[in-house]
């Protein structure tokens, strides 16, 4: 953390009166604001967006401290600090500049034209368990990515690992005063991003800013022009590869089935590792790795462990199980020639048998010819006998029927798409099963949206909803009613966060009578995926009301203003009849006109050729509750007092509706015209229906460690899990921020392991749970674990935590994957 008249120091400004307030975040993208009271914005400009266009936004969200170009006034943001500089993007380097001098350990820089990620988490995965590191998120690499990574940096790191990416001359300078590696790592020199570069040895000149103060460089020496212009340059260097001069000599390669054996030779050391992969890709960003390793001095012992449970990047050549038994090569962030061999050598290792299929995008920025290009493409496609080409982009649309006609290519299965959406349009008519299927293509073309169509759908913390329990249970409300009676089901709040359109479209088909949600938004949400069920909105604003006409849903009205304002809206739009709900005041005390108002409400209806009553209804207070029976009867009589009234006067027939769901199975008497399920559909009822119906929900995760730990130990946050005696602890991958609550902690909870409780030991996490496994035998890493649903039920959990099941539902978060199964 800065103190804000030290960043303006640093920046060489004399401003007056600046608060000293302290800076811990530095805010480049609106939408990620989390702490406004300590955040310093920067008005980033480029060719898609000013980021002075965002300051009006961020200051109401309480953000008060900028970095700008432009001059505002203060007269609109009177408690803002704006920082006035020439150039907003050089403030921002020149901050993390800073906060990087004041750190002497190990800095590992990471430059080349591929790898770079896949290396830099490679060297995090061998290395987390030897130092305390800090690198750059995902492939933060950029001139505004890396100052972002720098300032990550905090005093309990003691090694940190960033990317440096650049695109044209000049730009690494500016990198290098960022990161200072005192290490460099240059994984190779390739096509990609040539198009600001006359020659690779240009381009490799340009890296080779990044390293000019480091002690060490590890480098390819089988790669002559790295090699010799390293060593012209006579910088310091770590070589590896078959060359003489490589201080990690190669002596074999081996490949087997699925991973592959490297015999070197270090100083006078004989070793071999293995590695899980059979690529060269791997095999090259393994052996940068592993000279990294070695120029650290760790022992040859763990770099032989470590490499040989490395575990795959996903960013850049990722192995997926697709649909229809396909299985899917993600290289979604890159289009050159180079990494195209790179990663048909890796579809060939990985396609067993199955036909292979390539989907590429154009290739930019490569620095050739453009018919020279796709000419390469073209003779990598038919080298590694690709059954089947896609291209998108109006390049390949323009090249490849043309090459293929004009080489008389043997690739004859092709089609070309002019972008990613037409592509998306047809994907579903191309019939992709038991195929090996490459994405690769440039950032531009957003490939991820095809591979998210592509892949199977697995997550490790995922919320599973059974819809043929869904359907089962509403059939089970349906048997209880009264033949005439119709049903309106509960989506709001994202279905009690199931998901709303997948619910609804389910009920659709099951023939529901009505929807209901909270706000406008979830009813147009709905809308827009094609539900046509009426749906009733309980909670209208004034500002929906256009939303509310245009996408026909019905509005719960319940008072005079909301009743006057609407009318007023429909008036102003010319329709007549328009169907509204009137909510009536009964005993819960939340929204509803009071049963006095009733008779005045009643004449102001009256021959309303605008308004049409559609139903009249109100909410329980304590339907679940036996001890108040008495008052929910009184509810019920008030709502039918109040009814007759509104019918008495308009002069028409409305459903009347109060039954939520335990009042459903509780008291027939009250299911009058319509009910309102909610909570029933997913399997919580009354303990009159309980039996009948079935769980529909399964929250589950799965263990990322065991550990043995001893008497005295302690577990999490605040060391609240004392160990008692010697314990094997399972750490779950669930927290609070996925809607595990912190009050399960310490013995609270448990969950389920091979069918077994095993309590929750310490503090919840935010990510994190760790449970008690010594009574459970033969539990390992990746092992399944039942948060609730099949012998854990969600109604057990919201009791220990002496609350309800909606608030546990409701309170998943978006984060966990929702997956739909149907047998």
């Amino acid at each position: 953390m800065y103190a804000l008249p030290q960043i303006a120091k640093l920046l060489k400004l004399s401003l007056h009166d600046i608060p000293d307030v302290m800076i811990d975040t530095l805010l480049t993208d609106s939408r990620k604001l989390v702490h406004p009271d300590s955040s310093l914005f920067f008005a980033l400009s480029g060719s898609r967006r000013d980021g002075h266009a965002f300051i009006p936004e961020l200051y109401k969200k309480g953000v008060r401290y900028f970095v700008v170009s432009e001059p505002f006034s203060k007269k609109n943001f009177p408690k803002a600090v704006f920082l006035k500089v020439s150039n907003v993007l050089e403030a921002l380097q020149t901050i993390a500049a800073y906060h990087r001098q004041q750190f002497q350990w190990e800095v590992i820089g990471v430059t080349g034209s591929n790898g770079k990620t896949i290396v830099k988490e490679w060297l995090y995965q061998l290395l987390q368990h030897h130092y305390n590191i800090v690198r750059s998120p995902k492939s933060y690499n950029s001139q505004i990515g890396v100052p972002l990574s720098v300032w990550q940096m905090e005093p309990h790191n003691n090694l940190a690992i960033f990317e440096a990416g650049i695109s044209c001359r000049g730009e690494m300078e500016r990198l290098y005063r960022i990161i200072r590696p005192t290490i460099g790592v240059l994984t190779n020199i390739g096509a990609a991003h040539s198009e600001g570069f006359e020659s690779n040895a240009e381009k490799l000149e340009e890296k080779l800013e990044l390293f000019k103060t480091a002690k060490i460089i590890i480098a390819n020496a089988d790669d002559r022009l790295i090699r010799d212009t390293i060593v012209k340059k006579q910088l310091p260097a770590f070589f590896w590869g078959k060359h003489r001069d490589s201080q990690l000599r190669i002596a074999s390669i081996k490949n087997d089935k699925s991973d592959t054996t490297i015999r070197l030779r270090y100083e006078k050391q004989r070793f071999e590792i293995t590695i899980p992969f059979t690529d060269n890709a791997s095999i090259e960003n393994a052996l940068t790795a592993c000279a990294v390793l070695l120029c650290l001095k760790i022992d040859i012992a763990d770099i032989q462990s470590g490499m040989r449970h490395l575990q795959p990047v996903n960013m850049r050549l990722e192995f997926k199980k697709g649909i229809n038994n396909c299985i899917i090569i993600n290289d979604s962030y890159s289009a050159d020639t180079d990494s195209l061999s790179i990663a048909l050598d890796f579809l060939q290792q990985q396609s067993r048998g199955f036909n292979k299929i390539a989907i590429l995008s154009d290739f930019l920025q490569t620095g050739k010819n453009v018919e020279e290009v796709y000419c390469t493409i073209l003779s990598q496609i038919e080298k590694h006998k690709i059954k089947r080409l896609i291209g998108i982009g109006p390049q390949m649309q323009t090249w490849l029927p043309r090459l293929i006609g004009e080489k008389k290519s043997s690739l004859t299965d092709f089609s070309t798409y002019a972008s990613t959406k037409e592509f998306l349009r047809h994907i579903h008519t191309l019939h992709f099963k038991d195929e090996a299927i490459l994405v690769k293509g440039a950032r531009i073309f957003e490939f991820e949206e095809i591979v998210a169509q592509l892949e199977q759908k697995l997550h490790q913390t995922i919320l599973e909803i059974n819809l043929n329990a869904i359907a089962h249970n509403f059939r089970i409300y349906q048997e209880i009613l009264k033949p005439t009676t119709k049903m309106m089901v509960m989506v709001k709040a994202f279905a009690y966060g199931s998901g709303g359109t997948e619910i609804a479209s389910l009920l659709q088909y099951h023939k529901a009578d009505y929807l209901g949600v909270a706000y406008a938004d979830e009813g147009v949400e709905l809308r827009k995926a094609g539900i046509t069920l009426p749906i009733m909105v309980l909670n209208p604003e004034e500002s929906a009301f256009d939303s509310i006409t245009e996408y026909n849903l019905e509005p719960d009205i319940f008072s005079f203003t909301m009743l006057e304002a609407f009318e007023r809206h429909v008036q102003k739009i010319g329709v007549k009849n328009y169907p509204i709900h009137i909510e009536v005041e009964t005993g819960m005390n939340r929204l509803g006109f009071d049963t006095a108002d009733v008779p005045l409400l009643a004449q102001r209806l009256k021959n309303n050729p605008y308004l049409h009553i559609q139903s009249v209804f109100s909410h329980l207070a304590a339907s679940e509750d036996k001890v108040e029976d008495a008052f929910t009867l009184q509810q019920y009589e008030k709502l039918m007092t109040a009814s007759e009234t509104i019918k008495e006067w308009v002069g028409y027939s409305f459903l009347r509706h109060i039954a939520n769901s335990s009042a459903i199975a509780r008291f027939p008497k009250l299911q009058l015209d319509m009910v309102r399920l909610g909570i029933g559909l997913y399997g919580i009822g009354d303990k009159r229906i309980r039996k009948k119906l079935q769980p529909a929900l399964t929250l589950r995760s799965t263990i990322a460690q065991v550990k043995q730990l001893k008497k005295g130990d302690t577990v999490s946050y605040n060391r609240r899990g004392v160990i008692k005696k010697d314990t094997v602890i399972a750490t779950v991958r669930i927290g609070y921020a996925d809607g595990y609550y912190r009050r399960l902690g310490n013995g609270v909870g448990y969950m389920l392991v091979k069918n077994k409780k095993a309590p929750v030991v310490g503090t919840v996490c935010m990510d994190m749970v760790m449970i008690d496994i010594t009574h459970i035998k033969g539990v390992k890493e990746g092992d399944d674990v039942i948060v609730f649903g099949n012998g854990l039920p969600l109604e057990e959990l919201a009791e220990r935590m002496d609350t309800i099941p909606y608030e546990i539902m409701t309170g998943i978060s978006q984060r966990v994957k929702r997956v739909y199964w149907s047998e």
